[in-house]
Formats: C-alpha cells, structure tokens, sequence
C-alpha cells in the first residue's frame, strides 16, 4: 500500500517543475567543460571548508557516528572525488573509433532523485551533487527525516556556488521536511534514482518504475591467513572497524582468521582497545542485536552508537574504560550454521562490534565468507589479509562480490582511496548478486546518457570458415 498522499505530490511535482526549468537552462548554456569542472571545484571546496560544521550538525541530528571520522570522511572524499573529476568527460563528444565509424557523444539524464541515508548525511550531498552538476543533470536530494537539516545546509553551500557562477539555484534542490511518501513520489516522478540505504528502500528504488541504481546490503567478511603481518591487520582493522561508529556498510563485520596466529591476532586486537567478550557479555549483545529469526534489530538505537550506549543497552555494566570496539567469537560446525540465531554476528552490524571465525583450510574461509554473505551482504564486499597472491585470486574467483580488498582496512579503501585505484563514491553497487543494476562504485558515469553516432565503414565480415570453425565439420 502507497504512504503516497495527494500534499506528496503537490510538493514533488513543484520541485520537479523547478528543477526540469533549470536543468534545461544549465544545459543549453554551459557546455564548456572547464567551467563544469571549475564548478564541480568550488562545490567540492565548500563541502571541505564546511567540514566541521556539517559533522557537528550530521552527529547531533542523526545519533550516529564520530564528529572526528566524518570531518575526515568529508575532507577525503571532497579531495578524492574532484581529483576522479579532473579528466572526465560529460559534454558533447568523449570517444572517436574512426576505423569503426563510430562516435560516442555523451548528454544528462535529466532530474535524479537522491535518497540520502541516515549514516552518511554530509559527504552523500556533495558526492551526487558533483556528478549531477558536471554532467549537467539536476538533483532532488530526500534525505532520512533525522537528519534533514544537514541535508539543507549541504544543498544550500551547493546553490551558492551555483549562484556564483551565474548558473541556476535550482540544479540543487532539498526536500527540507521528508516523508516516506515524498520519497517515493520523487522517485516516480523523477529521470533517474540514485538510491543509497537499506534494502527495503533500494527495493522501493526498483518497483519505482523509474530507471534507478540502487545499492545493497553491506557485510565486510575479511580473511586473514597464516602469512598476514599480524601487527599491521590489527591496525588496519581497528582503524576501520572504529571509523565513524562503523556506520559505513563497509566495516569489517567478521575477521575469518587461520587457526595457527587466531590466538595472536585476537591478543593484537585487545591491545588495540577491543574487549574480547565472554559467554555472558556475547550474549547480552546476541539478545539485544538480533530477532529471533538471526535478523538485525535496527529498532534498538546501537547503530553507530558509542561502545559506551552499546554496553548501556545490552546491559554490560562491566566494560573495561577505554574500550573502543567489542569482539565476539562464533564457531558453528559448518558454515551452514552461519544466520541463524544461535550464529547471527556474521552479517552486517552497522556497529562496533567485531564477529571472529576460525578456520583450518583456506577452502573453509572462502565457504564462511560465502555463508556470511548468502546471509548478509550478498555482492558487496570482502578482503584479504595475506603474503599470497594465489589466495587473493582464488577468493575473488570463488566469492560473489564486486570488491575484493587485499591488505586494507575495508571500509576507508573500497569506496575510494588514494592508495588504490578505487574510484570516489559513497555508493557501492552489488551486481545481481545483491539486487543491483551494476557491480561497480557509482560515479558521475551513471549520470549520462549516451548517443552514439554510427557512419560507413569498411566491412568487417570474416569468412564463415572464420566464424564458425570446426562447428561447420560436425554431426549436429
């Protein structure tokens, strides 16, 4: 049943009017790339300027995550999203195959409706907001009701750079008090749908009728083997498992550690500020995150919370002072096991608290990582701590996610870093295997429509000796 209402359209469709006005505009009058680029540099500037400030406000409204780490998330990935828009190319012609007669000319999509999730309110804006702006698109930004207010300041920084360049305000547009019902309506009503959020909201994103990327579902599972630097894993780990609260759907969730160095490695992570529970305190923490069914229970406020609000709700009244992330251990029989509610950590948490599995033979890692994920996460991501490229590259063949990451911290490395070639972006599509029309990091690529432009060329048409081979010699 639709939570659509007629105050929801009437609402929708004004900014819908608003932004196919200026879409129009920008489009028949900026088409110089430099000055897209100069543009898209300013917005980016803006959101590093303002960094702290939108921490401040995204921490206060939303409850979730670590004013420090998203200070640093927004300064990052304003750095590293226009240095990705340097080189590209939105306007007009992009590729020439004069041999094939071919020219591919690239043009916007239009509006695109952007949902903008509770965990990730500050550097989200800005991110889409670029790509739609340098591909000449405008953007209608829906935010989670918490947080709204960051959302509106975001988008007006962004409409006083527009401003600036004499370009229209109105490319940038906010739903300044957000309902369900709105959202859903933005995304009937719009070109395209950039969907970040949970799964019931990608879900919306699709049956919307509108073209969309969504993406889903997160559930970092991350092997470490016997020839991993353990004192680096444990750095790498606790870095990223403690980034923002582990609001990000790429924190590490479970470590899948090779039962020679797991005692060690678990040692190294309790140095690092991590309380190893025991059998009462893994238990208060089961009965307080999970449904009877294994399932999340999102209902509980521990998302992004404090380890202090976590033990506060779980009802651990004897967590050591200073600690920072919790650890718990599950060992079920088989991988099978893996989900239900005696073995529910293997799936996302949306927290800090670290799930630890041990394993024999390296055939038994990827089977726990492929459980994990059957579970929780499907298509998203995994990692690798290990000396061996054999390994690396039998996980990658045998696991179905679209990022493998070796010998880094997961969460501050797949969605873009400047110590791989991971492109910038705070939405992680999961290919079929999660429910997601692409498997790759959303860009400003996705934001264009191409045209391509075919003419006479000299004929490619191999003999059929050529083409079919042996097949033309057999009984079939």
């Amino acid at each position: 049943m639709s939570d659509v209402t007629e105050k929801d359209k009437e609402l929708v469709a004004g900014l819908m009017a608003r932004a196919r006005a200026a879409q129009k505009e920008f489009e028949a009058n900026f088409t110089d790339q430099d000055q897209l680029y100069e543009i898209a540099q300013h917005i980016a500037w803006v959101g590093f300027k303002y960094a702290e400030e939108i921490a401040d406000m995204a921490v206060r409204e939303s409850r979730m995550g670590k004013y420090e780490s998203k200070v640093a998330k927004m300064q990052t990935k304003m750095r590293g999203n226009i240095r990705d828009l340097k080189n590209a190319k939105t306007v007009g012609v992009v590729e020439e195959w004069p041999e094939k007669g071919l020219t591919r000319m690239v043009k916007p999509v239009g509006v695109i409706g952007a949902i903008i999730p509770c965990t990730n309110p500050e550097a989200t804006p800005f991110l889409k907001g670029m790509n739609a702006i340098i591909c000449r698109d405008a953007i209608i930004m829906s935010p989670h009701p918490r947080t709204a207010g960051t959302n509106k300041f975001c988008c007006d920084l962004m409409r006083k750079v527009l401003k600036k360049f004499g370009a229209p305000e109105d490319l940038v547009l906010s739903i300044d008090e957000p309902t369900l019902g709105a959202s859903q309506e933005l995304m009937a009503q719009c070109d395209l749908v950039l969907a970040t959020g949970g799964s019931g909201l990608v879900k919306a994103a699709y049956s919307s009728g509108t073209p969309a990327y969504g993406v889903g579902a997160g559930n970092a599972v991350v092997i470490v083997d016997e020839t991993a630097d353990l004192d680096d894993v444990a750095n790498k780990v606790y870095m990223s498992k403690t980034f923002d609260n582990a609001t990000s759907c790429s924190s590490e969730n479970s470590l899948v550690v090779q039962e020679d160095v797991y005692d060690e490695l678990l040692a190294k992570l309790q140095a690092k500020h991590g309380l190893l529970c025991n059998e009462e305190q893994q238990e208060k923490l089961r009965q307080m995150m999970f449904l009877p069914t294994g399932h999340y229970n999102g209902k509980k406020g521990f998302a992004g919370a404090t380890p202090e609000k976590i033990a506060e709700l779980a009802g651990i009244t004897d967590m050591p002072e200073g600690t920072e992330f919790f650890i718990v251990r599950e060992n079920p029989k088989t991988p099978d096991e893996i989900g239900s509610f005696e073995y529910p950590f293997g799936g996302e948490k949306l927290c800090v608290v670290l799930n630890v599995f041990k394993y024999k033979d390296f055939q038994t890692a990827i089977d726990i990582v492929n459980a994990c994920h059957r579970f929780s996460g499907l298509g998203h991501s995994c990692g690798i701590h290990t000396k061996r490229e054999d390994r690396v590259m039998e996980l990658s063949a045998k696991t179905y996610t679209s990022r493998v990451m070796v010998n880094q911290p997961v969460c501050l490395a797949n969605s873009g870093s400047f110590t791989n070639g991971m492109p910038f972006t705070l939405s992680l599509g999961c290919g079929t295997w999660g429910g997601n029309s692409a498997s790759e990091n959303i860009t400003y690529k996705q934001c264009l429509n191409n045209t391509w432009v075919a003419r006479p060329c000299k004929e490619d048409k191999p003999a059929d000796e050529v083409l079919f081979g042996k097949a033309m010699e057999s009984d079939l």
